[in-house]
């Protein structure tokens, strides 16, 4: 038999979405068509992301855009009608699959239709805006597909919704452990000239990496745990990135005379990000809102306990022996928690990638169990 054609308008190409696509061109004749040329505030190496792929792609990027992924796109119906695909995937509830769901509506297409939904329980539960509100009821129920992050999210569109288990697709944002880990020796460099470059040996470096934006929650972070950096002169935060606000988050470095205790190496992608984790005794995300978080993942692949945020949608990607959630809204749940997760912390001694064996197990039973509920009627 044939493999099912399977057309999916994307947003863009991100590094932690490759081997997903890829896992997914395995199992269908995938054409993944990319509405943005990179993700919105990110300077992705587009190039070298491409290379790693091992799927059909394309780009459609013609057409009025704005903020937040949201765009309007020439040629949609002349590529659906050149690909030929048995099912089309959207993203989210946005214009894109309110296309798609008016072009079956008016019997100008015949394919199933879904749509890809990156939401947190803690999202579901509490819709942003009126608009989104309603665009999700008017989708839901006209979708033959959702594909979801999680088993959470899934119960609540099959209870809030009344869909059937095998119209919720749960795929969460997952990366294969051994691509990663691949280049262990170039990784260990690496991340050896930066324990040499900071100073970080016999140290505790609890790492963060992300835009800095005033969702991530650093300031915030910064705010109710200064006292803890103050009080363990082993204890330096690494905050990975950039972004707007940069400033604000210096700011709040130099009120509480923490310039030797919190490092702003600025942004890398690739290895040279993925080193980052080699010379980390753990990882913290204190986002007030993250529907995914993908670098909770990465953490837990190179062996990192991760501190982590109660409303990101990796959250439950945690357990006790792997990190601990937490509130970044309150004082008393930051600090209490934060106290606790760096007493456990291990000091940097070395980077030797296999002293830090990964805590993710490979995603593809699963991913393959899920994709399977897409079918041909």
């Amino acid at each position: 038999m044939s493999k099912l054609k399977v057309l999916m308008f994307h947003p863009a190409l991100a590094p932690y979405r490759i081997d997903q696509f890829n896992e997914m061109g395995e199992l269908f004749d995938l054409e993944v068509v990319f509405i943005f040329d990179n993700v919105r505030d990110h300077k992705f190496d587009q190039q070298k992301l491409r290379s790693q792929l091992h799927f059909k792609h394309s780009y459609l990027l013609n057409g009025p855009a704005g903020s937040k992924d949201r765009a309007i796109r020439y040629g949609m119906l002349k590529t659906i009608r050149r690909a030929n695909p048995d099912i089309i995937f959207g993203y989210e509830y946005s214009f894109t699959t309110q296309y798609l769901l008016l072009l079956k509506g008016l019997g100008v297409i015949k394919q199933k239709i879904g749509s890809t939904i990156d939401d947190s329980i803690d999202i579901c539960l509490h819709v942003q805006t009126k608009l989104r509100y309603y665009a999700r009821k008017y989708s839901v129920k006209r979708l033959d597909y959702l594909v979801v992050l999680s088993k959470e999210v899934a119960r609540f569109y099959q209870t809030s919704f009344s869909l059937k288990d095998d119209q919720v697709i749960v795929s969460p944002i997952l990366q294969a452990p051994e691509r990663l880990r691949a280049d262990s020796s170039r990784l260990e460099a690496i991340a050896a000239d930066y324990v040499r470059q900071y100073d970080l040996t016999g140290k505790k470096v609890l790492l963060f990496v992300g835009r800095f934006i005033a969702e991530k929650g650093l300031a915030g972070f910064i705010e109710h745990t200064y006292p803890v950096l103050l009080a363990h002169p082993d204890l330096v935060l690494v905050l990975v990135g950039e972004g707007q606000q940069k400033e604000n988050i210096r700011q709040h470095i130099q009120n509480h005379g923490l310039q030797n205790k919190v490092i702003l190496p600025g942004r890398f992608e690739g290895e040279a990000l993925n080193a980052w984790y080699l010379c980390a005794s753990g990882f913290v995300l204190p986002s007030t809102f993250e529907p995914f978080g993908a670098v909770v993942n990465e953490a837990l692949i190179f062996g990192l306990n991760v501190f982590c945020s109660k409303y990101a949608g990796a959250s439950y990607l945690i357990s006790e022996q792997s990190g601990q959630l937490f509130d970044p809204l309150s004082e008393e749940s930051t600090l209490k928690g934060l106290r606790s997760f760096i007493d456990l912390l291990p000091r940097v001694k070395d980077t030797d990638l296999q002293e830090k064996p990964s805590l993710m197990t490979s995603f593809k039973e699963d991913l393959v169990s899920e994709w399977s509920k897409l079918s041909y009627s």
